[in-house]
């Protein structure tokens, strides 16, 4: 028997590799060969080396980290790939995200207060009149001009987040600020997004998530939660801001986790589903005969494009994960995208199938951190995706889509596409 060595490992860290796509080929070559795989962290982007990380890539793997705080601590080093700095871990660590059981349950049993299904669903006819609204606008730019439209800018962006700032209670005027923010927080690593970095007095990168980066955000969650109190709605931000259990520092850490993950879940999610509809057109005709049930279809969609590509956990002791001895320390990163094709979990992974099921995608996590707004995003989905089948007859790319230079958000800047 001929002995063949494995491949090596391919680089899954580096960031600008995604402005061109997700690197499926690369994650197969770690699922086959290297479930667990130690990855260097060097320089990139101005942004300075960190120590490295274990990528865990198969499905059963990432739902074991997922769902196993003790082992896997959010708190420790918290959910970014990069090291905050250590300065900044006590401020990090306020936020739901970036704790552990039991402060993560309790937080989490109190904003559930405010986000429950039935407010939500009764944003569905917001959402539905928004969706018609953007398309028809997006239809009329592209008539108006050369029969092209950008998705994104003309309905994905918008879409995501004025429904969020709906549910938030974010007057009309200041809604611009949320995807300031979140451009911020969120693309840092995409100069075309965040712009260059903001320097210290070092020279070296300010954290996106200091307290430094976030004064202004959290100058505005105590304003506007001091206006919900005096003139409450039928908003999330006016039941937390009336919860007498929150203290004023957690509201400020909910403000800034709904707006920044609440926008860009479905700021991520959206486009990218419409480009796999796009490059499939059998399965968009077949969603538009209404042949696909469009659950599942959203489910098989936030299965092909995930919006969050990584998470970051940190080893609270020594232990073993899939033959490989982690210490405690060690940065352990789920990459989601790669569980989402998983040939040992998904038959045929690479083939869009609307109607897959079961379809245990790990796209909203898994474990106690699973989505907070999983059931909202699968709303907001179903709405633009109904939405579009009726308003694009066809829907095709007229050029490449933009993705987004970053290896933790699966972000999609431009969709262009041509209406007929």
């Amino acid at each position: 028997m001929t002995f063949r060595p494995s491949p090596p490992v391919p680089d899954v860290f580096d960031p600008r590799q995604y402005a061109t796509g997700v690197p499926h080929a690369a994650y197969r070559v770690l699922r086959d060969h290297h479930p667990v795989a130690w990855q260097d962290e060097p320089e990139v982007l101005g942004w300075p080396a960190g120590p490295g990380f274990w990528a865990v890539t198969r499905h059963a793997d990432v739902v074991r980290v997922l769902k196993d705080p003790l082992t896997y601590s959010s708190r420790l080093g918290a959910t970014q790939i990069r090291d905050p700095d250590r300065e900044d871990l006590p401020f990090i660590r306020r936020m739901m995200l970036n704790q552990d059981p039991p402060g993560h349950g309790r937080l989490r049993r109190l904003v559930s207060r405010a986000f429950t299904p039935g407010r939500v669903d009764r944003f569905t006819a917001v959402a539905e009149k928004r969706a018609q609204d953007l398309f028809a606008s997006a239809l009329e730019t592209a008539r108006e001009g050369d029969g092209t439209v950008d998705l994104v800018a003309a309905v994905t962006d918008d879409y995501a987040l004025l429904n969020l700032a709906d549910l938030l209670g974010v007057p009309e005027p200041d809604r611009g600020l949320l995807l300031h923010w979140t451009q911020r927080v969120i693309g840092y690593q995409d100069p075309d997004e965040a712009g260059p970095p903001v320097l210290d007095e070092a020279g070296k990168p300010v954290n996106p998530r200091s307290p430094a980066m976030l004064r202004d955000m959290f100058a505005y969650a105590r304003q506007l939660a001091a206006y919900k109190r005096r003139y409450p709605a039928d908003d999330v931000l006016t039941i937390l801001a009336h919860d007498a259990e929150l203290t004023a520092e957690e509201l400020e850490m909910f403000f800034f986790l709904l707006t920044v993950a609440g926008n860009d879940t479905v700021r991520g999610a959206a486009p990218g589903g419409l480009l796999a509809l796009a490059e499939h057109p059998e399965s968009y005709e077949r969603l538009r005969a209404g042949e696909t049930g469009l659950p599942s279809a959203v489910d098989e969609l936030l299965r092909w494009h995930p919006p969050v590509l990584t998470f970051r956990r940190t080893a609270d002791y020594d232990t073993e994960l899939a033959g490989r001895r982690i210490r405690a320390g060690d940065k352990v990163v789920v990459f989601h995208a790669s569980a989402n094709r998983d040939e040992r979990v998904f038959a045929e992974p690479d083939r869009l199938d609307l109607t897959r099921a079961p379809n245990p995608h790990v796209s909203f996590g898994d474990g106690p951190h699973v989505c907070l707004g999983a059931h909202f995003a699968r709303l907001q989905l179903r709405v633009l995706y109904r939405e579009a089948a009726r308003a694009l007859p066809v829907l095709r790319t007229a050029g490449p889509a933009g993705r987004l230079v970053s290896n933790f958000i699966n972000g999609i800047k431009s969709l262009p596409v041509r209406v007929t």
